[in-house]
């Protein structure tokens, strides 16, 4: 493993000649004015390189040791001179051509802050409004799965239901001791968070998704908290009040997961328009880790 080893042609299944033989990734970066209209941080590409003069995004050939993100990342900071600290990432998505692939890395900017090229590989850098990014000369790869990934990039948040989902993984003795089951749960949780989750089916989100995640602890387990990627709520009083409380305090544009199977918090919340699904979907891939 080295340095710049994913360098050279590969050639996919659909016999197109690709860059990169480990694969490729790049980043885009999004970010949500105050009306919730995103804007997307495009590069033009040198006239020398493949498919010059086209709109894409800052990316690359990933080495042999590199995930998407790590390579996309690595792109932007050589392309862009963006830093990883000013950007969260959403989602990975992944444009599979048989035998090579092309990984879409979905990052939220909290600004539009000033980009520009960093090297001989760009001529421009600017944001774009979303609704505009269709009307330019674009790169075909990313022409190709631009209309998937627009529908997928409000940033979403997953609600927990804590004391619904422990009811449903049924953890033997877990009612004797709510909070320690319920911690349990947040840290298993919290490492599936880590490595990327799969929406449910129908959900508008990347296939490799990395959502805010908020679990709402209440009763005995109202104490537990965590320095992790899941936020534990504890709810003052009623459990399902403090989950509908959370989903009126997103942002507008914010997709809403919550995760319960109670029926009458189901309603409650779908219409304040969250999505809603049932602990299955998030036990079945804590079981398959």
């Amino acid at each position: 493993m080295a340095a710049k080893d994913g360098d050279g042609w590969a050639l996919c299944e659909r016999g197109h000649r690709h860059w990169g033989v480990h694969g490729a990734s790049g980043l885009l970066a999004v970010h949500f004015d105050a009306l919730g209209t995103p804007h997307i941080l495009m590069q033009k590409r040198a006239l020398w390189s493949h498919h010059g003069g086209t709109w894409g995004l800052p990316g690359g050939a990933l080495d042999s040791h590199e995930d998407a993100v790590t390579g996309a990342l690595r792109e932007a900071l050589e392309e862009a001179a963006l830093e990883a600290d000013i950007l969260r990432v959403i989602g990975v998505h992944t444009d599979d051509h048989g035998g090579w692939s092309f990984q879409t890395v979905i990052a939220e900017a909290d600004a539009l802050f000033p980009a520009s090229p960093a090297n001989a590989e760009s001529t421009d850098m600017r944001w774009l409004p979303a609704d505009e990014v269709a009307g330019e000369t674009l790169h075909p790869g990313f022409a190709e799965t631009w209309p998937v990934i627009r529908q997928t990039l409000p940033p979403s948040v997953v609600i927990l239901d804590a004391a619904n989902i422990l009811g449903a993984r049924a953890e033997h003795g877990w009612w004797r001791d709510r909070a320690g089951a319920t911690l349990r749960l947040l840290k298993d949780i919290e490492d599936l968070v880590v490595r990327g989750l799969h929406p449910p089916e129908g959900f508008p989100a990347p296939e490799k998704w990395y959502p805010r995640v908020l679990m709402v602890v209440e009763g005995r387990a109202a104490g537990v908290r965590s320095d992790g990627p899941v936020r534990a709520v504890p709810a003052r009083g009623s459990g399902d009040d403090a989950i509908v409380d959370v989903v009126g305090e997103t942002r507008p544009w914010e997709q809403v997961l919550v995760v319960t199977a109670d029926r009458e918090l189901r309603r409650r919340v779908q219409e304040l328009g969250a999505e809603v699904t049932g602990p299955r979907w998030l036990l079945g891939q804590l079981r398959s880790t």
